[in-house]
């Protein structure tokens, strides 16, 4: 996650079981949420165990910080075209 510098002082992980056996393959949730001086990153996923649940949840959190670090990319490109001309 270093490779994208986004800024992220703390990420909060909430864990949830629900007890209502209807729920059966979804009966686990996690929420992550990032908090401090960074953009507000929020992921949640809901799956057969807790492990399944987190990953799911830590893949989204990875897509939103790459689209934020390609958001703040600078795609100035120089071309020959563009290049000022050497006297």
């Amino acid at each position: 996650m270093e490779r994208f510098s986004v800024v992220i002082d703390r990420i909060e992980v909430e864990v949830m079981h629900e007890p209502n056996p209807h729920q059966g393959k979804h009966s686990h949730r996690v929420v992550i949420s990032s908090h401090g001086s960074g953009p507000a990153l929020r992921a949640e996923a809901t799956e057969f165990n807790d492990v399944a649940a987190f990953d799911v949840a830590i893949k989204s959190i990875e897509l939103q910080i790459r689209k934020i670090h390609e958001k703040n990319k600078e795609h100035k490109r120089e071309t020959i075209r563009t290049l000022p001309l050497a006297d």
